[in-house]
């Protein structure tokens, strides 16, 4: 299972801490470095303030040489789609096609408030007009206009450049050039979401589920796949889930409390408690049909911590 970390940087992080924390997963041999798209603290004072999720990427695109890069995930309500577009292809081509987009809807009205975001009250049709944009402008061949009349966006003769890196294999064996980042679709709803997931991600994720229910969202991803005529198994099916591993249950409960939460909740909920019951969980993930695993780590100062888990526990089951 491929194992990823991955940080909510509005709590309270600078881009030094982020690119310290990065450094360290890609040396420990993660996966993945992944972050949250917010501009707004969810508790605490969240100083020094915010980080544009795309300048941070960009930066660590340039200051890491193996690990995947990328968003879970970035809000629709923030960047127009074909700056978005232009913005991941750039650091794609900065990192050397190692980016992933993660798009959402967007939540978290207060952020929107606090920065003059419009937040409109439907947004299910914003996402899908902006999955339609990014990855029409990455499909368009070079030499060609890409044209979209949507009810949220409108983009005319558009040179649709500059492409990614990254390039996609299509079904009879030619290669794509510039279409090939990842996107990653997610959300918990029954229907319209994994219609989404079908039509436009490489990736369908799972934020933060109740664990009994993953392998039933998961069905009804690949029902979805079915549907439209698309391999279910073209999709990695991922999670993502709170870290807090402890060496024994006094290290546990010292993460936890660093962290704001109980040991109890983190167990039920997460990737927690000593290191064999974090070997079991991820276990039963992968019983579940959980391909790939994001570690949310809250504590970006606790670097011990990402050495446990990929000495402890992500080693025993490479």
């Amino acid at each position: 299972m491929d194992l990823r970390i991955f940080t909510e940087p509005q709590q309270g992080a600078s881009y030094d801490d982020l690119l310290r924390v990065a450094q360290a997963t890609e040396r420990l041999g993660f996966d993945g470095f992944f972050r949250s798209d917010h501009y707004l603290t969810m508790g605490g004072d969240g100083l020094p303030g915010p980080t544009d999720a795309w300048t941070t990427l960009a930066g660590l695109a340039r200051e890491t040489s193996r690990l995947r890069v990328g968003t879970l995930v970035s809000s629709a309500t923030f960047r127009h789609p074909g700056i978005l577009a232009i913005q991941v292809a750039q650091v794609d081509q900065m990192s050397g096609g190692r980016v992933e987009l993660g798009l959402g809807a967007g939540w978290f009205a207060q952020e929107h408030a606090a920065y003059g975001i419009p937040f409109p009250e439907k947004r299910f049709g914003l996402l899908t007009e902006q999955l339609e944009v990014v990855t029409g402008l990455w499909r368009t061949p070079e030499g060609e206009r890409f044209d979209h009349a949507g009810a949220h966006y409108t983009l005319t003769d558009s040179p649709a450049l500059p492409k990614p890196v990254q390039e996609v294999a299509v079904a009879d064996g030619r290669r794509v050039p510039g279409a090939g980042v990842p996107v990653i679709v997610g959300g918990k709803g029954p229907r319209r979401t994994p219609a989404l997931a079908a039509r436009f991600a490489s990736e369908f994720n799972a934020s933060f589920p109740e664990i009994d229910e993953i392998a039933a969202m998961f069905a009804r991803v690949r029902a979805a796949c079915e549907e439209i005529g698309r391999a279910p198994d073209d999709l990695v099916y991922s999670a993502a889930l709170v870290l807090c591993v402890g060496a024994d249950e006094a290290e546990v409960a010292r993460r936890a409390a660093a962290i704001g939460r109980e040991p109890a909740e983190l167990r039920e909920h997460g990737v927690a408690g000593t290191v064999s019951e974090a070997v079991d969980r991820i276990g039963a993930l992968a019983d579940a049909g959980v391909e790939r695993l994001y570690l949310q780590v809250l504590d970006l100062a606790d670097l011990d911590h990402l050495e446990l888990v990929a000495a402890e526990v992500a080693q025993p089951r490479a």
